[in-house]
């Protein structure tokens, strides 16, 4: 489970913040990759809470593909934390 969970970290390196043009990893918006069996979890925050919506559906679908790009990973629920809009934001990422 840890290789798993080390391999999304190591993904997520190639996401880039559409602002600043650096890697998510970089700049430490990432906060949590938990894997539980095929499916993995990432919460992870912006820069700022005002964030413009477009950025952060952005990013969270990034971190999705490059999760599912894991071997053995089917599934992945992406959070985003600390927003003005969190709730809209996660209601769609679900979808």
């Amino acid at each position: 489970m840890e290789d798993k969970q080390q391999e999304i970290w190591e993904q997520l390196k190639e996401v880039r913040d559409p602002e600043f043009g650096k890697s998510i990893m970089e700049r430490e918006l990432v906060d949590e990759v938990v894997v539980e069996g095929s499916k993995a979890r990432v919460r992870y925050h912006l820069t700022v809470p005002f964030c413009p919506k477009p950025f952060a559906l952005h990013i969270g679908q990034e971190i999705r593909e490059k999760a599912l790009q894991v071997e053995g990973i089917t599934a992945v629920e992406v959070i985003v934390q600390e927003h003005t809009q969190t709730d809209e934001i996660n209601e769609e990422l679900k979808g």
